[in-house]
């Protein structure tokens, strides 16, 4: 997703960004959640439970404040498209969803542009 196809879609969310964010990956990184056999790591958030990982990203946390992460938070532990949500740190959730990553590209984007009106 482009920083135009953002500023169309999501104008509020997009006033409040800097003018260094080409693109969304500078706001949200959506990856696949997998079992990595090759580490020792312990899986905080199970691939079994949660089948993507979510992180927002310090610029789009400092653009939009921190109340509206809050929100953010709750949102999407409530959200219909969500079976499951795993808060591991106010930036990175574990979730397990049937979309995919544009689709969750937009809920988050969609929630952060309600809450900013």
């Amino acid at each position: 997703m482009t920083i135009e196809m953002i500023q169309e879609t999501y104008p509020n969310l997009y006033k409040t960004l800097p003018d260094d964010v080409p693109e969304l990956r500078y706001l949200l990184v959506i990856d696949v959640n997998y079992d990595d056999e090759d580490s020792d790591e312990f899986d905080a958030i199970d691939p079994e439970d949660f089948n993507f990982l979510l992180y927002v990203t310090e610029r789009l946390q400092k653009a939009v404040g921190e109340p509206v992460i809050v929100e953010l938070v709750k949102t999407l532990k409530a959200h219909k498209d969500i079976k499951d949500f795993y808060l591991s740190d106010v930036d990175l959730y574990g979730i397990q969803t049937e979309l995919d990553e544009e689709g969750i590209a937009h809920m988050v984007l969609g929630t952060l542009e309600e809450k900013l009106v």
